[in-house]
């Protein structure tokens, strides 16, 4: 489903996250006990997963390369978990930017920022460098190990 960024956009009432790519995989492929708890909050509809055509295609390519063929990915479940759990939504143009020194990861912050998402879970050290200042606008950046540890029982 894709949903234009505009004037008209609304968010629902359930609480939206970004996730980047390390997340998703920590729970779609490694089964990470976080990265678990971080999919059972969307799979049961507590979260809306958001994410952008770009943020796909860089799942894919991590997918493709060959470097997590050891844990033997399986690509129709994970692409179907995709499909049936996230949100996708057109990437968002920002006139104020927070500058993210890893270019990869600008995605996820620009779409965490123009949809007011209250949570971005990461693993990369240039998103969380940013934490403090996107905390200011309302975004938690947080490892998922970090939310795990917070997170309300139930």
């Amino acid at each position: 489903m894709l949903i234009r960024l505009t004037s008209q956009y609304r968010p629902d009432s359930t609480p939206a996250v970004v996730l980047d790519t390390n997340v998703v995989l920590d729970w779609l492929l490694f089964r990470n006990p976080a990265g678990l708890a971080v999919g059972e909050q969307v799979s049961t509809g507590r979260w809306r997963w958001l994410a952008t055509a770009a943020m796909r295609e860089e799942l894919t390519h991590v997918l493709s390369r060959g470097g997590l063929d050891r844990w033997a990915p399986d690509l129709p479940t994970i692409y179907r978990n995709w499909a049936s759990h996230c949100t996708e939504v057109n990437a968002p143009s920002l006139a104020v930017r927070f500058h993210c020194s890893d270019p990869d990861d600008q995605k996820f912050i620009d779409l965490a920022v123009a949809t007011r998402t209250p949570h971005l879970l990461t693993r990369d050290r240039a998103v969380l460098k940013l934490a403090r200042r996107l905390r200011e606008v309302g975004v938690d950046v947080l490892t998922p190990d970090a939310w795990a540890a917070i997170r309300p029982a139930g």
